[in-house]
């Protein structure tokens, strides 16, 4: 199973993996050239906060072996899928209690800017084949993609 982790020594905080997040989640496709900062419907699956240090903490879905935000979930719109381990959301099953971002021990899990009738995680680009957008984007190599175990190990 693979997994993304960060080395927040390496972030500068430069969000380029917050934009090739939203352009791998727009809905016309299109180049990061395409997306519109200023569109409240475009929003990154994750976050980049500063630490209050000069440095920046990303705050990543970490597709827990155990996902909190799955057992909070009551309409079954959260599943961890067992052959790749990662988390995904059904939009179409959720009933927008947002359990899940209650239980999210991350944060990550959030409701969207635009309708707020929906969550936002990461879904990993939904593409178990490549490394995820964000991965891809980042110049300092602060994000990676690791093989984990079951239980979330690095292996």
């Amino acid at each position: 199973m693979k997994r993304i982790m960060i080395d927040q020594e390496k972030c500068d905080g430069c969000k380029n993996c917050s934009i090739a997040c939203m352009q791998a989640h727009l809905e016309t496709k299109g180049t990061v050239y395409s997306v519109d900062l200023l569109d409240v419907k475009n929003e990154a699956r994750h976050a980049i906060v500063s630490n209050g240090r000069g440095g920046y903490v990303p705050v990543f879905c970490r597709h827990c072996a155990v996902p909190e935000c799955v057992s909070a979930c009551m309409s079954g719109a959260l599943k961890k899928e067992a052959a790749t381990g990662h988390v995904q959301y059904d939009e179409k099953r959720c009933g927008v209690c947002f359990m899940c971002v209650i239980s999210c021990p991350y944060g990550n899990v959030r409701p969207d800017r635009a309708s707020r009738t929906k969550a936002l995680k990461c879904d990993f680009c939904k593409n178990d084949n490549e490394d995820p957008n964000c991965v891809k984007s980042c110049p300092k190599k602060a994000i990676c993609v690791e093989e984990v175990d079951a239980g979330g190990i690095a292996v």
